[in-house]
């Protein structure tokens, strides 16, 4: 039954993830999805620090602060400042997650928030704390990740031929008429939302993977979003469901699994796409226009 609870919370926080991602890379804001991330330890760690407690709602809250401040503060350098996309992106997420990691050291006394958790997570520690729920004993992280994954789905589906629209010409959204800024920071709270929730069991550096990885693969077969938001989620799922039999193999860690299998994926696609272009290449090569042979 563990194993049911591992990989349900590993499935949830894979599709919400790879959803969000899909949307990050029409966006080409990969990066941002990345510094995002990191850039909310800071908000959980203050929250915390200044409620005293780890209640959902103050987790929530601080890490869409942090978020959302990182999106603005990127935007702003970039703008203002004249700092490149990527130089901001650096310069922001690496000074305000080296923050959170001083807050958490410094307090370490004081809390249970953990460093090593929120870099790499552990998904096989998530049946250890249950709470009654319907009459069945449910893992707490499970339980949290369920409406997050609702959220996003509802987002995406209210917001469709925005994002659509967004995500591929932000230019035209704007001269239509199209709230972007605003929808722009929602989707990025979003983003804040989804990763803070999905930090206890799978930690910051699956969840750049899950963003990330199972997008840019889907992206190598198809161009039409409805169909990138489903191979995202299916790769991203098939990372969880294979992540976890390489783990049980290997007796290794859970989350680096995942990863490594996303990975593969990605290699994969990528070299049959090369294969396949390489043979079509070569057949037009040596093929005359109307079928007939050329030689070479």
């Amino acid at each position: 039954m563990n194993a049911f609870w591992m990989i349900c919370t590993g499935i949830l926080v894979a599709v919400s993830c790879s959803s969000l991602g899909s949307f990050l890379i029409l966006q080409r804001k990969t990066m941002l999805a990345d510094a995002i991330s990191h850039a909310v330890l800071p908000g959980i760690a203050l929250a915390y620090l200044l409620s005293g407690s780890r209640s959902p709602f103050f987790m929530m809250f601080g890490a869409s602060v942090s978020g959302v401040f990182t999106a603005f503060l990127v935007e702003w350098l970039e703008k203002k400042a004249g700092v490149q996309t990527d130089s901001s992106i650096g310069v922001t997420y690496t000074w305000l997650f080296a923050v959170g990691i001083i807050l958490i050291s410094a307090f370490a006394g004081q809390t249970d928030l953990d460093q090593d958790c929120v870099l790499f997570g552990e998904l096989v520690y998530v049946p250890l704390n249950k709470v009654e729920f319907a009459g069945f004993r449910i893992p707490l992280q499970t339980l949290q990740l369920v409406p997050v994954t609702g959220l996003v789905f509802a987002f995406i589906w209210l917001f469709y031929p925005a994002l659509k629209v967004y995500s591929f010409d932000p230019s035209f959204a704007r001269m239509r008429g199209l709230r972007g800024l605003l929808l722009h920071y929602l989707f990025m709270t979003l983003v804040s939302l989804t990763t803070v929730f999905s930090f206890e069991s799978v930690g910051a550096i699956l969840v750049v993977a899950l963003l990330v990885v199972p997008a840019v693969t889907a992206r190598m077969l198809t161009g039409r979003l409805s169909l990138l938001l489903l191979y995202a989620a299916l790769f991203a799922v098939a990372s969880v469901l294979g992540g976890y039999a390489a783990a049980y193999a290997l007796d290794n860690t859970l989350s680096a699994c995942i990863a490594l299998c996303s990975g593969l994926y990605f290699a994969l696609v990528f070299g049959l796409k090369q294969l396949f272009l390489q043979r079509v290449q070569k057949k037009l090569f040596t093929t005359g226009p109307e079928g007939s042979e050329v030689r070479v």
